[in-house]
């Protein structure tokens, strides 16, 4: 058996034989759990080769850091490096934005809408026809199980670029009465749990609308945003339309304090946040900020509970966690507390975990070795508070960093589990006796970038919805994401939208 797979309790299944000529209901017992074998199945990845080093996409090249410097990405699931990656510098980061604003001034505001829409097209085109090498590499680099990457990630990526070429030559038609204007040069932070869409999210509207580009990427997971960089270098877009660096915190600091910008738009730490919309009021600059998150899933009496289970192990455990709209808090109806601990329980304990490149994974390796210390910490908070802990029962790979999912009961919102954001497969249950209860326990946080709301009644879905101080809220469903859909959040989850014809005001002037 391989390592880290955790088998499901044996249960009794039911079949159909005919025997002479009559069908009957044989009843078959399902062999012992301990006799249960999973075979492997891994998805190839020999025919990826990294390079030894990457520089910083500059003007239209890749070239080497002024600063010499290097940093090695960690494959999270076996802590070996993958590849070792430039670390911008000040100097480098005034490369790129000079490059992008030689690219705007000569090229890029110029360039026809129709012929901007066509750039758009060939690179989501490229994404289409190299996703299984992106999915690929983003499961090495990231830890995701392959499944979420092959089949969410990648095909999103390249449905935004899609969608906003189809926007670049009606940008007119979308904002009546004005006449829309690009801002300029657009600098973009993007965080290490969607490497790939992240960046399909920023820069696919800005250059739709005519703006130039400076990306950094995540320090941890920035391999696929390089690729997207050879992709863009193969698409002939005009030197310095897009410009892609990579390193650390100082990097992003350089860029966000950059006097040539016109823009910012990030997604991350609230904290972090913060200090950019300070900035960037300083420097009376747009900005768009997509931030932390503690997302209330509610389950009311007359809900699908199966489906709402199923829902929620989507929403926390299959993408371990690392997304800032996972629904961590789930909030349940009394009359259905315990139906729904011990269907939740019983779920739990069939979900994989394992080799991100194992197609049969369901939760993979902890994004980073700091990720998963902060995880650790905020579950021992839960212990010593006295809170039930329900864990899967499954071995672990001895090297990487993983992390059982884990939910907990008896959770209050004085409990720290229940207030801060903790990126990992950790699930709060609290439960609430009135519709008007879920209502001020889900919106009790400091965050409102999602929810979830699960009922047999759509009068109840609309009526609930309308209450919660959430920017999406997803009724009988969770985690599900249209190019078309605007997303973003309320309070200290950020502010503006991306995605939809909303995610095109932000890189706009509307004159």
């Amino acid at each position: 058996m391989s390592q880290g797979t955790t088998i499901a309790r044996p249960r009794r299944r039911s079949e159909k034989s005919t025997q002479n000529g009559n069908t009957r209901l044989a009843v078959v017992a399902r062999k012992p759990a301990a006799d249960w074998q999973y075979a492997s199945a891994p998805e190839a990845h020999d025919y990826i080769k990294l390079q030894d080093r990457y520089g910083l996409f500059i003007g239209g090249k890749f070239v080497a850091p002024r600063s010499g410097r290097y940093f090695a990405s960690i494959d999270p699931a076996t802590e070996k490096p993958l590849a070792l990656v430039a670390e911008a510098d000040l100097r480098d980061v005034d490369r790129a934005v000079a490059a992008a604003r030689k690219a705007y001034d000569r090229y890029w505001r110029r360039c026809a809408p129709q012929s901007r829409a066509k750039y758009l097209y060939r690179i989501a085109r490229s994404i289409t026809e190299r996703s299984r090498e992106l999915a690929v590499l983003e499961s090495m680099d990231g830890g995701k199980p392959i499944r979420e990457s092959r089949d969410v990630d990648i095909p999103l990526a390249a449905a935004h670029f899609f969608y906003y070429a189809g926007w670049a030559d009606k940008l007119p038609w979308a904002f009546a009465n004005a006449k829309p204007r690009p801002l300029g040069v657009a600098g973009q932070i993007i965080p290490w749990n969607f490497p790939l869409l992240m960046a399909a999210w920023k820069i696919a509207p800005a250059l739709a609308c005519g703006n130039t580009v400076v990306l950094k990427t995540a320090e941890t997971t920035p391999l696929t945003a390089l690729l997207l960089a050879e992709i863009i270098e193969q698409a002939d877009l005009p030197p310095g339309v897009v410009n892609i660096i990579s390193g650390g915190p100082a990097t992003g600091s350089a860029l966000v304090r950059h006097p040539d910008l016109d823009k910012i738009a990030f997604t991350g730490s609230t904290e972090v946040g913060k200090e950019i919309a300070r900035e960037s009021a300083r420097a009376n600059r747009r900005v768009t900020l997509e931030l932390g998150g503690k997302a209330a899933n509610i389950i009311f009496e007359d809900a699908p509970l199966d489906q709402a289970v199923e829902g929620v192990v989507n929403a926390i455990f299959f993408n371990q966690g690392h997304v800032c709209c996972a629904g961590s808090r789930l909030l349940v109806q009394e009359s259905v507390h315990a139906a729904i601990v011990t269907k939740l329980h019983r779920r739990m304990q069939t979900l994989r975990v394992g080799q991100p490149l194992d197609k049969n994974t369901d939760v993979g390796a902890i994004n980073s070795r700091p990720q998963l210390e902060k995880i650790t910490e905020l579950s021992a908070s839960g212990d010593s508070a006295g809170l039930v802990r329900y864990q899967t029962e499954c071995a672990l790979p001895e090297r990487g960093y993983w992390f059982r999912p884990t939910f907990f009961t008896g959770v209050a919102m004085s409990h720290r589990i229940a207030r801060e954001e903790i990126f990992g497969p950790v699930l709060s249950v609290l439960s609430f006796r009135t519709p008007s209860e879920a209502v001020e326990l889900a919106n009790n946080t400091r965050y409102g970038l999602s929810a979830g709301v699960w009922t047999d009644k759509g009068s109840k879905n609309f009526k609930i919805a309308a209450q919660l101080r959430a920017g999406v809220v997803w009724g009988n469903t969770f985690n599900k994401f249209d190019p078309s859909s605007p997303f973003g959040g309320y309070k200290e989850s950020g502010f503006g939208r991306e995605g939809g014809m909303h995610g095109l005001l932000p890189y706009l002037e509307l004159d």
